[in-house]
């Protein structure tokens, strides 16, 4: 299953990729997200791995940098015990103010049963991917403001 989510940033290509690629703001974005923690590599280079604990449930996921081409695209690979996620992130310039920002992510579901919730659970996978870009454009603009004040 796959999630595109488009949307627009008021700030630079440069800074919004810096800020969407560092692991280190998800909790800062992602309301459902408890804690990240860095497990092995250096932070944001290719093969990185870091562990994102959810609030609620138990849905932990592993995630590796796959590729790291800033301030054009980032790539990491989720994985977790029913779920695989490719989530690709690409940082198009509008102008020198403001950045378009096509978040991808391809679901894999694993098993019969990941299988079957993976058909039930499209449209709130799709509803949750436009609320965390949603959340990161705001937590972006926000930090964007407060680093040039």
């Amino acid at each position: 299953m796959k999630s595109i989510v488009e949307l627009d940033v008021e700030l630079p290509r440069e800074r919004v990729a810096t800020l969407f690629a560092d692991p280190e703001n998800s909790t800062a974005w992602m309301h459902d997200l408890a804690k990240y923690e860095p497990i092995s590599g250096q932070l944001g280079a290719q093969g990185f791995k870091y562990r994102l604990t959810p609030k609620k449930g138990d849905m932990v996921f592993v995630a590796t940098v796959i590729s790291n081409d800033l301030p054009n695209a980032t790539s990491v690979d989720l994985r977790a015990a029913r779920v695989s996620v490719a989530v690709t992130a690409r940082f198009i310039a509008i102008s020198p103010s403001r950045s378009r920002l096509v978040s991808v992510e391809v679901f894999t579901f694993k098993g019969v049963v990941g299988k079957i919730m993976g058909l039930f659970a499209g449209g709130a996978i799709r509803k949750a991917h436009r609320e965390h870009m949603e959340s990161f454009k705001r937590f972006a603009e926000r930090r964007g403001r407060a680093d040039t004040a």
